[in-house]
């Protein structure tokens, strides 16, 4: 960018005409052309004054014409050209000023000759710089011009497409009146033409003259249309008389029917030994039935959408035996109180002894007390939590006998649904205390679906309810209502919009049988998955990596380094390590997941890491971070190669799932972690300063020790043939 410099003379020494000044630079040719030599009396000789008003009018003329000389010359002349001769000028003159500067300090009595001839020199200078700068304020200027004549081309453009654009609009908002014109005759469905020609009489048709004009025959199908309606009417009636006739017929075959019953009931008991021979509980479940007409719309939903489920799982898995009619892996119970069901729907008898009874146990109670606002407030909101006398339990169980129960409840003023969760194992568990939280009742559903953790309420309309009794929020409550989990709702086919809230909500079928399948799904593997975990934290607290057969071919014979550590911590203690920042920081650390932190060692050497499960363990991998205490603190800040060992454990996951279900990933990844520590450890040099064996001496096969610049690693392990080389 040109620097602004003043137009104006700086000096008395600018006024000096070119014939008094000899340039010596060869950059200052391009603007004076011509050689002069000053005299040796110049320094006597002062500068013409013109005064009075012809010396203005001459210096304006000369400016003015110096200026339109200069406005043509911009066109011819290089921009990139002036300004390597305006870096040129500036670094002469620098170099000028620095040699008067010299001279006057050396105090010389020859040197006020140079220094004369200097700032001669420097004037020369100053005068490129000046008309450098007029070039670049005119090449600004015409730069503006052409800027504004484009931008108003543009606005002139503008403002014709807007204009155009209005008329556009304005015709159609007329194309629209005339379309949406409607007569109450269009509002009539009448017969096709085709099949009023067809079917009309020739006196109401009168094709002659209604073909040709189209208001008769638009008149003509009206009368046709009467016609007709007239004919139905009569029909009407006459299905009328025969539908009155059928229902006699009905009534007297429900009379039959009913005198059937009591045979069958007697039949049907007396086939219960049979039933329970052949798997074929026929009456439990007609008795389950009966009780579900008395269940709440969302838990009947859930109730035969789950049974219809069961029945159908059971058909598929046993479709060459008939005589299972259910499966037995997820079973199906209806529990509580029928007569508390019933008396919810009974309406209040109306009896004046009732009354007067009930008014004098009023006035008792209100003489003796007088509820307070706490007890009226504590009312209301157990009256608000109050759950509906009958549930809905599912069982659903895995093939090594292991059982989730699931108890689906209904609360009826929130219209909400709740379930509380028991894991029961097939077997005694060991006892591991980092295995704490992974079975409790409270925990063991959550984030089954991604974000949904049970703790709020999914009805938007609660919130107001809340405010009116005074509760805070619903997690108070949850230990004794159960969860209010989003898919505990679907299953149930309750939807809550929350852009479009309703009224009423209604339990939707296909709701609960779009989400049914795969929710089954979920809960089997989160069961599965959980009590694959308890035993490896067992076995992971005791030092001991378990690894299945199927395995072993992703590690090699001999590992070192042992784990001695595998601990529970919280997600505060997790938050203050150091080198977990970065895992917070990217959001894979949530208040719902669950911590753990790890020692691995070998020799002098400690590896620390940290772990983060995700409650949708294995489909979602857990998250290591490490840290790596010898010969100083290592992680993925300062040490390169410790970023490469979180990568082959978090990013290379896959390669360690296994066979599905993949529930043997976690200590995998251990393992490899013990793996990688051995590779670094053993390919690091070896300070020969220091007497003695290796610490750490080489036992892994390795092509390459370290590579490129960041000195990496080969943490790769080669199977079958055992050695290991970079990814």
């Amino acid at each position: 960018m040109t620097p602004f410099l003043r137009t104006e003379p700086l000096s008395p020494l600018c006024n000096l005409s070119t014939s008094q000044i000899s340039l010596s630079r060869t950059g200052s040719s391009s603007f004076f052309s011509g050689t002069a030599t000053m005299s040796s009396d110049s320094k006597k000789r002062k500068p013409k004054v013109i005064r009075g008003e012809e010396g203005k009018r001459s210096r304006h003329e000369e400016q003015e014409g110096r200026y339109y000389s200069e406005e043509g010359e911009v066109d011819l002349r290089d921009p990139k050209k002036d300004y390597e001769l305006y870096k040129e000028t500036c670094e002469d003159l620098q170099k000028l000023m620095a040699e008067i500067n010299d001279l006057k300090s050396k105090g010389h009595k020859d040197a006020s000759a140079e220094i004369e001839e200097r700032r001669i020199k420097s004037c020369v200078h100053f005068m490129t710089l000046k008309k450098l700068n007029r070039l670049a304020h005119i090449r600004l200027k015409k730069s503006r011009d052409q800027t504004h004549e484009a931008k108003q081309k543009v606005d002139a453009y503008h403002l014709q497409l807007q204009n155009l654009l209005y008329e556009v609009m304005h015709l159609q908002k007329e194309i629209t009146k005339c379309l949406e014109f409607k007569s109450k005759h269009e509002e009539i469905e009448l017969v096709s033409v085709e099949e009023f020609y067809k079917d009309a009489p020739d006196e109401i048709s009168k094709a002659e003259s209604t073909k040709s004009d189209p208001h008769q025959q638009t008149l003509a199908r009206l009368d046709w249309e009467l016609e007709q309606r007239k004919r139905l009417a009569e029909k009407y009636k006459e299905s009328l008389a025969s539908k009155e006739k059928i229902l006699k017929e009905i009534e007297v075959k429900k009379e039959y029917l009913n005198s059937l019953q009591p045979q069958l009931h007697n039949i049907m008991q007396a086939s219960l030994p049979v039933q329970e021979y052949l798997s074929m509980p026929f009456d439990c479940m007609h008795k389950q039935y009966d009780i579900a007409r008395h269940l709440p719309a969302p838990l009947y939903v859930l109730f035969v959408q789950a049974s219809a489920y069961s029945q159908a799982c059971a058909h598929m898995k046993s479709y060459h035996q008939p005589s299972r009619q259910q499966d037995k892996k997820l079973v199906v119970i209806i529990e509580g109180s029928v007569e508390e069901a019933k008396a919810l729907f009974k309406p209040p008898e109306d009896s004046q002894d009732d009354e007067s009874d009930s008014e004098a146990e009023e006035e008792q109670t209100t003489k003796r007390r007088r509820p307070t606002l706490g007890v009226q407030l504590d009312d209301k909101r157990k009256e608000m939590l109050k759950k509906h006398p009958l549930s809905v339990s599912l069982v659903l169980k895995c093939k090594d006998g292991s059982s989730l129960n699931l108890n689906f409840f209904f609360l009826m003023n929130l219209n909400i649904l709740t379930v509380k969760a028991k894991v029961t194992p097939a077997s005694e568990l060991s006892s591991a205390i980092s295995a704490g939280d992974l079975l409790n009742p409270d925990t063991v559903l959550s984030c089954l679906y991604p974000g949904d953790n049970g703790k709020n309420t999914p009805n938007p309309a609660n919130r107001y309810q809340f405010d009116k009794v005074g509760i805070l929020d619903l997690s108070d409550y949850i230990y004794e209502l159960g969860h209010p989990y989003l898919w505990v709702q679907m299953m149930g086919g309750l939807h809550f919009p929350t852009d479009q809230p309703q009224p009423t909500v209604v339990a939707d079928n296909a709701l609960s049988a779009s989400h049914m399948e795969k929710t089954i799904h979920l809960l089997r593997s989160r069961l599965q998955s959980r009590l694959s975990l308890h035993k490896q934290f067992a076995s992971l607290e005791h030092g001991i990596i378990p690894i299945t057969g199927d395995c072993q071919n992703l590690f090699p014979a001999k590992v070192l380094s042992r784990l001695t550590k595998w601990s529970m911590i919280t997600y505060e203690d997790y938050v203050m390590l150091p080198y977990t920042k970065d895992v917070v920081a990217s959001g894979f650390a949530l208040d719902t997941h669950i911590y753990y932190s790890l020692m691995i060692e070998r020799g002098t050497a400690k590896l620390e890491g940290a772990v983060v499960v995700n409650p949708a363990y294995c489909s979602v991998p857990p998250l290591f971070s490490l840290c790596l205490n010898w010969k100083g603190e290592r992680s993925c800040r300062n040490d390169e190669n410790i970023r490469v060992m979180e990568s082959e454990i978090n990013v290379q996951y896959k390669e360690l799932c296994g066979p599905p279900p993949c529930f043997q990933l976690l200590t995998n990844q251990v393992q490899r972690l013990c793996m990688l520590l051995d590779v670094y450890l053993e390919t690091e040099c070896h300070d020969n300063s220091v007497e003695g064996p290796h610490e750490f001496p080489p036992e892994k096969i390795c092509l390459r020790l370290v590579r490129g610049p960041s000195r990496m690693k080969p943490f790769k392990y080669n199977y079958p043939q055992g050695f290991f080389s970079h990814r």
